[in-house]
């Protein structure tokens, strides 16, 4: 009796481990079977279930030239993941039917959305439809007033003044410094001043520590990871690893820009109080602000938080990092800089002569003597004068072709779609384009399109424009930036400034790599030492 159930035994455990063995051979066959099907398959190759998740965490800190090698080959790939696939474009004729032809059936999508909402909100960058249409109708009144762009061209010097101020200290010292760190806090104080009236001193002398400018940035870096993050809405349910981070960063966040709105409400109401209604600022937080009186507006203060952090990052972030790769440009291409100095000491020779102005000698060793030439130019700078600097412009227009502020811009897909190419896009689904890799792309700029060239914008000594569906930087369409030409002022001024009184040396052997983020922005800062220049 004994001798059979052993027997019995033996025979139940050999069955089951049969069965195991037939179950792994078959999920091997499967796996195998599965990857012979792609290797003809364009683009990044997946596995059963998980897609291509381990090739994007292995290449997440180079995804944009990832991407690049990708689209180099093929102009238009399909990166599945779990939940969903995504179609990343960089043929302008596909960008242009996503931006602008089948506008509609391409927003920003209840996808992106919920990725970015923690820190956007409901903001012109992160909203669709009537949301989306409001708040884009406020702003564009406000870009195109002459009062905000005649402000905006003093805020704009004033603070390229204190920049190149601290500058002058470093070189007295031959202090290191970081170059990207200043330039975010040149442009946030910019845009709080600009944008919503109030001077927040980041960029004071002794550069006070900004904990809303740091809780920002990591926040932007934690949203931008959930893309590729299976399992970010686990740790945010359990409050766990960056999802907790990011719910602290998001207090520090709201803190700052809610005490920013009660104190304008404040203002607006004492101003009304004391009969002093022309004293009420027109910012583009108090145009918000005054819009939220209407009952039908449907605002709240929520929404005023939104309309800040949307401007924030658009009015400080890209206008930042843009600046920063450009002085990392001319760094590295000394033909650049030499030209952009020279367009320069024209400039400023021809304008003091329109303006009968005598220059104070420029001595780089007396900083009385510099600073009183470097008040001067300062002052030649208008916003009309700045538009005669067409190799600025250039050298700007070409740092945004190579290093666009907005690497990937990613849009929801309402319903099944066949792209120019004949690609084909299913609801649910998301379409990214790249203006990272667009720039880089010889089918669309030529063999030489990874070359930093500001010549490239000219033709017979004159700036030419190209299609914004092949430059993407300010995308196209119904959703093209309103902010373009303030941002080509605020880098216009300060370039001036900096590229005609200063020469920057990058620290040996610092690396410049970006870091991935909503913005494309360097991942160690930019060390530099600077000296005078006559």
């Amino acid at each position: 009796m004994e001798e059979k159930t052993n027997v019995s035994s033996i025979s139940t455990t050999t069955g089951g481990y049969n069965m195991a063995m037939t179950l792994v051979v078959a999920f091997i066959s499967w796996v195998l079977i599965h990857r012979w099907t792609q290797r003809n398959k364009k683009g990044p190759k997946t596995w059963p279930i998980i897609g291509s998740v381990i090739e994007q965490l292995m290449n997440y800190d180079r995804m944009h030239d990832w991407l690049v090698e990708y689209l180099s080959k093929s102009k238009t790939i399909t990166v599945a993941m779990p939940f969903m696939s995504y179609t990343y474009i960089a043929d302008p004729e596909n960008v242009e039917h996503v931006l602008k032809t089948n506008f509609a059936n391409y927003p920003k999508g209840e996808v992106y959305h919920s990725y970015m909402e923690v820190l956007l909100g409901d903001g012109i960058f992160n909203a669709d439809g009537e949301m989306w249409r409001k708040q884009r109708k406020t702003s564009s009144l406000e870009f195109a007033s002459k009062n905000l762009r005649d402000f905006s061209t003093i805020v704009f010097r004033e603070y390229a003044m204190k920049l190149s101020s601290i500058l002058c200290q470093a070189s007295t010292h031959n202090q290191e410094i970081d170059m990207q760190e200043l330039l975010m806090r040149m442009t946030l104080d910019s845009i709080c001043k600009v944008g919503f009236g109030v001077e927040i001193g980041t960029l004071s002398p002794h550069l006070p520590e900004n904990s809303f400018a740091r809780a920002f940035d990591t926040a932007n870096i934690i949203v931008t990871l959930r893309f590729i993050d299976p399992l970010w809405r686990i740790k945010r349910f359990f409050r766990a690893g960056s999802e907790a981070l990011l719910n602290q960063s998001i207090e520090l966040i709201d803190d700052f820009t809610y005490s920013m709105i009660r104190k304008r409400k404040a203002e607006i109401e004492e101003a009304r109080k004391t009969g002093k209604k022309d004293k009420i600022k027109h910012d583009i937080l108090s145009r918000f602000i005054e819009l939220s009186e209407n009952p039908e507006s449907n605002l709240n203060d929520k929404n005023l938080r939104d309309v800040v952090l949307n401007f924030v990052i658009a009015g400080r972030d890209t206008t930042a990092t843009t600046l920063s790769w450009l002085i990392y440009m001319i760094m590295t291409h000394t033909q650049v800089a030499d030209r952009l100095y020279k367009e320069l000491k024209a400039f400023e020779e021809d304008r003091a002569k329109e303006e009968k102005v005598t220059l104070v000698p420029c001595d780089p060793k007396d900083p009385k003597s510099f600073n009183q030439r470097m008040s001067q130019f300062a002052e030649l700078l208008t916003y009309d004068s700045l538009g005669k600097l067409s190799y600025l412009h250039a050298a700007i227009t070409e740092t945004l072709r190579l290093y666009p502020a907005v690497p990937q811009d990613p849009k929801g897909i309402l319903e099944d779609d066949v792209l120019p190419d004949g690609t084909r896009v299913k609801a649910g689904g998301m379409v990214t384009y790249v203006p990272y890799s667009m720039g880089r792309m010889e089918y669309n700029w030529g063999p030489d399109a990874s070359a930093f060239k500001p010549e490239r914008w000219f033709k017979d000594g004159t700036l030419q424009n190209v299609s914004p569906f092949k430059f993407t930087a300010f995308q196209a369409g119904p959703r093209i930036c309103l902010g373009k030409d303030s941002a080509y002022l605020q880098m216009k001024m300060s370039l001036a400034i900096l590229c005609r009184f200063f020469i920057f040396t990058l620290v040996p052997n610092h690396p410049v790599r970006y870091r991935m983020m909503t913005i494309l922005s360097i991942a160690n800062g930019l060390k530099l030492t600077v000296s005078r220049r006559t």
